[in-house]
């Protein structure tokens, strides 16, 4: 019976993981001849920027065949910057593979996706590349495993002439009485059956005892394997081969049961058409089956109750041999391309909802703005539409556009990311664009309890409708939570929709003009005006509530109570580790300083300081332009989202965009203006 492993590659930029991919696909038949990635040929690497700059933008997915088993490997981004790909691949995975360099070590982000494999609990076994390179050193490189990832690994084999073309790698077994006995002592701290018979007679546990304790522990992500080896010359690939087929787990699902899955990419056809990458965890889906899908805030005029949506299948295609073939079904457990699902997004459910789906944030979000505006003022309708193409592919661009001024922004994790958009825009669109300076996304956390409330007739409300609503803090990371504390029924579901929509759109600008991202919000008064009709049957919208009296009531409302709890401006900060020449060490402490960065006490290992601490995310960069001129280009600087804090000093304002409803005459004389043709102040 053929199995199915959802494989994820991943790794700091430069480590080789897209070379291994190649690698891999060629050891399995795959490709006859092994793309390079600096030479632009590898087979995931597939859009223009990607093989020009020499590294992965965009997640792939590859399949190939070891034996009975079919891997499904998907290549993911190693810069930080686009780390947004990373995320949605994760919940989609049976196992990984972390790809550390055997020259560079551990480095900032295989630190970042380490932590996240770890707690998701993903199987993860670990592959140290370049072993051929000048540099190389297993040593240095198990201990700083050890050191700044995890413990509980083990070396699958030892290196031979490490740092030459004809560097080997010879695989551990039975003969090899440390590397037994290591692997019982790990084995057996998960393992009292193990540990037993560890202690009674350590030469009583057999290499397949041991073998089979292996396979089962890394399926738990409990221990973590270690295969050394090199993506250029083929070094060691057999043993990390055989460690993918023994030692992940495969995919598990019932074909049979209900259908569900989650879509963690989406791309447009020749057609213009939406692709719907799909992991099924159970069920299976057919061509023409009828399919529910949505979960991740997809609006179609469809939509149910539930916020889903349904669709009609009109095609699917799965990974076979290196390339996607049309199907007539996918079971569960594969991987397919899935046609027909309009407006389908990055996140969505598909069939019944399930419990891994990438749509739940495990990295940082984008911490940068900026405005992008077109070169040619006749683009800008052009631009909007190719924007909102690209965040249906990457939801955390998180574009925003200025209805006030009519700008157009995204939010950003670097200044690559900016490049990529860049040229993605002028190569896929035609459209040329300039950015603005790139800001700082700050938050706004509420302080305390706020309420408000406003009354149909009751001066100064000119709207037909009943609104109050009290505002409370909630814990971080927990989002908007809105809550009715009305009866369900006093008011038609309509209107309870057009309050809460109206309410956490309003929320993305609080009084600073910041998002507020972390809140409760209490819907404690609601009311209405029934329809009234006319003699002859005709509708009286001067005398009968609508959706918009609610839509334009609510920002009065929530503005007033969100004034009266009052929020903290919160700002990005960044746990940074710094490695310096010691001599270095006073010329660097003063920028540190100076930046707003808060160093823990250093470390002194030899002739290196090392420095941890957190630094404003705002100051990143320019600790970055800074230290090669302070230190002769010798520091090693690693930066990761740590958390929001308060700022210190003066508080930043965002503009706003919308209409302002903290200034109620402007607001009204916006809102009354864009309404007064329909027969009335406040209608809609």
């Amino acid at each position: 019976m053929t199995r199915t492993l959802n494989l994820g590659i991943l790794a700091h930029v430069d480590a080789g993981k897209t070379s291994l991919t190649e690698r891999l696909l060629h050891t399995a038949g795959v490709i006859d001849e092994i793309g390079r990635v600096d030479d632009g040929s590898t087979q995931t690497d597939t859009l223009a920027l990607e093989r020009q700059r020499g590294i992965t933008i965009k997640s792939a997915v590859v399949s190939f065949a070891l034996g009975d088993l079919t891997v499904n490997l998907i290549d993911t981004p190693g810069h930080p910057d686009f780390i947004a790909e990373v995320e949605r691949v994760l919940g989609v995975l049976d196992g990984a593979v972390l790809v550390v360099s055997a020259v560079e070590g551990v480095q900032a982000q295989t630190r970042t996706l380490m932590r996240t494999l770890r707690r998701l609990r993903i199987p993860t076994l670990l592959f140290v590349n370049k072993v051929d390179r000048p540099g190389a050193d297993q040593e240095t490189v198990l201990a700083g495993i050890g050191q700044k990832l995890i413990r509980a690994v083990v070396p699958m084999g030892g290196v031979t002439r490490p740092g030459t073309r004809t560097a080997r790698v010879k695989p551990y077994g039975p003969a090899d009485a440390a590397f037994t006995s290591r692997l019982a002592d790990l084995l057996s701290e998960h393992d009292d059956a193990l540990l037993a018979a560890f202690v009674e007679d350590e030469s009583a546990l057999s290499h397949r005892m041991l073998r089979d304790a292996l396979a089962v522990q890394t399926g738990r992500a409990l221990v973590h394997p270690v295969f050394f080896g090199s993506a250029v010359t083929g070094a060691g690939i057999d043993e990390l081969v055989t460690g993918v087929r023994e030692l992940l787990p495969a995919a598990q699902g019932d074909p049979d049961a209900p259908v569900s899955g989650t879509v963690f990419k989406v791309d447009r056809g020749s057609a213009g058409e939406r692709l719907a990458y799909v992991r099924l965890f159970s069920g299976t889906v057919r061509v023409r089956d009828r399919l529910r899908f949505g979960g991740n805030g997809a609006a179609a005029e469809t939509a149910g109750a539930d916020g889903r949506t349904e669709s009609t299948v009109t095609g699917i295609s799965v990974f076979e041999g290196g390339s996607a073939v049309r199907g007539a079904s996918v079971p569960a457990g594969r991987i397919a391309l899935i046609r027909g699902l309009d407006g389908v997004r990055i996140g969505d459910a598909v069939g019944a909802p399930g419990t891994r789906a990438p749509g739940r944030c495990h990295f940082a979000p984008p911490t940068l703005e900026s405005v992008v505006l077109p070169c040619r003022r006749a683009d800008r309708g052009a631009l909007h539409a190719a924007l909102t193409v690209l965040a249906e592919q990457d939801p955390l661009i998180g574009l925003r556009q200025d209805g006030i001024r009519q700008e157009l922004s995204v939010s950003l994790y670097g200044e690559v990311q900016k490049e990529v958009v860049q040229a993605t825009l002028a190569d896929d669109f035609g459209i040329d664009v300039t950015f603005r300076e790139t800001t700082t996304i700050h938050r706004e956390r509420v302080d305390g309890i706020g309420e408000a409330a406003e009354s149909i007739g009751v001066e100064p409300n000119p709207f037909l409708a009943t609104v109050g609503l009290r505002v409370g803090p909630a814990p971080a990371g927990t989002g908007v939570d809105f809550r009715p504390a009305v009866e369900l029924g006093s008011m038609p579901s309509a209107f309870m929709k057009a309050v809460e929509e109206t309410a956490r759109e309003t929320l993305h600008q609080g009084l600073h003009g910041w998002q507020v991202a972390d809140c409760t919000v209490t819907l404690t008064h609601s009311g209405y005006w029934a329809r009234q009709s006319h003699a002859h049957g005709t509708f009286d919208k001067s005398m009968s509530s609508t959706a918009g009296d609610f839509r334009h009531l609510t920002p009065l409302v929530l503005m007033d109570a969100l004034r009266q709890a009052g929020t903290t401006v919160l700002e990005p900060v960044h746990r940074f580790r710094l490695e310096i020449p010691a001599d270095t060490f006073g010329s660097v402490l003063p920028l540190l300083s100076r930046l707003g960065a808060v160093p823990d006490a250093p470390a002194v290992q030899g002739a290196v300081y090392a420095l941890e601490g957190r630094i404003p995310a705002a100051s990143v960069h320019g600790l970055e332009q800074r230290l090669p001129g302070l230190t002769r280009g010798e520091a090693v600087l690693e930066c990761a989202f740590d958390r929001y804090r308060p700022v210190r000093g003066a508080v930043p304002v965002r503009e706003r965009w919308d209409n302002d409803p903290l200034d109620r005459k402007a607001y009204l004389l916006r809102v009354v203006r864009r309404v007064a043709g329909h027969g009335r102040d406040g209608a809609s």
